[in-house]
């Protein structure tokens, strides 16, 4: 484990900078998860030409975000997004260990980039040792993953008791106590671990029958993730409403956002309305009416 923890440290400068270049559009997909939509969609057409109404892309998202709160609105909710990258990096390795996690691939993980035939029992290994990290990865920065979210959720009703970082957590603890902070946690872990899951069945089978080389199979994984993705991603939408649901932002309340009991019946309303993929794109955004609007 401590090498691990080495390569997770040794890799945090990249990833703190990464986050804060992306956090933009980052905050921006957030809004748009939300179902917070200020600017109206406009006639034009698909890429296919047919009529259709389509939303302002991330860019112009973002510009209307800095009309209205200046260059450094966009970065609201940043801080708490890289205190969770610092807590996951130092903290999921010791969570393990907490709990009386001891098995032989988390200090020594098979390696399944190999030119030799794939073994199932390795990618099983790998399977288990990954879905563990990264359940210890979620436990430790969901909170901070709620923080972020309730505070760029404050954008939409302008809250100021959610504009600093220490605010929104004194905010989130009266609203809803410590269980407030993982609001929305099942959806998470259910969507990641899913894709964890099949990613690597996956990865088996495309790598036994049709990828032979070793070099041609580094790029099998990351491919499948980010297919696998793209089918979890309701998960994740549902993960960003529950974050903020019928907390004391207007963001998490009617009209804004229906009352949902569960995380259930948040995923029902979706499904419904057609708003499980939104915030999926961020260039081409086509409107999608909900029911209760056409009704």
């Amino acid at each position: 484990m401590d090498e691990i923890e080495k390569e997770r440290i040794a890799a945090l400068p990249s990833q703190l900078l990464v986050t804060t270049i992306c956090h933009p559009m980052e905050y921006v997909k957030v809004l748009i998860q939300l179902g917070y939509e200020p600017m109206p969609p406009r006639r034009s057409t698909t890429l296919f030409g047919r009529p259709a109404m389509i939303l302002p892309n991330g860019f112009q998202y973002i510009k209307y975000i800095k009309a209205s709160d200046g260059f450094f609105g966009c970065y609201r909710g940043l801080s708490a997004r890289l205190l969770g990258l610092i807590a996951s990096s130092q903290l999921t390795s010791k969570v393990i260990h907490a709990v009386g996690i001891d098995l032989p691939e988390i200090n020594d993980p098979p390696n399944i980039v190999t030119d030799d035939e794939p073994k199932l029992d390795d990618y099983i290994r790998l399977g288990r040792r990954d879905m563990i990290m990264h359940t210890a990865s979620v436990i430790v920065s969901y909170p901070f993953h709620v923080v972020s979210v309730r505070m760029m959720a404050s954008f939409i009703g302008k809250e100021e008791h959610y504009s600093s970082l220490l605010g929104a957590i004194v905010a989130i603890y009266k609203d809803d106590g410590i269980l407030g902070f993982f609001h929305g946690i099942i959806p998470k872990l259910l969507g990641d671990l899913t894709c964890v899951a099949v990613t690597g069945a996956l990865a088996y089978y495309v790598n036994k029958y049709f990828v032979k080389t070793k070099d041609l199979r580094y790029y099998t994984v990351p491919l499948l993730t980010f297919l696998t993705s793209t089918l979890t991603y309701p998960l994740v939408v549902v993960s960003t409403c529950m974050a903020v649901a019928s907390s004391s932002l207007q963001a998490g309340n009617p009209p804004a956002m229906p009352k949902y009991p569960s995380w259930h019946a948040c995923w029902r309303d979706l499904l419904a309305n057609k708003q499980q993929k939104r915030g999926s794109s961020l260039i081409f955004r086509y409107y999608i009416a909900p029911i209760a609007a056409m009704q």
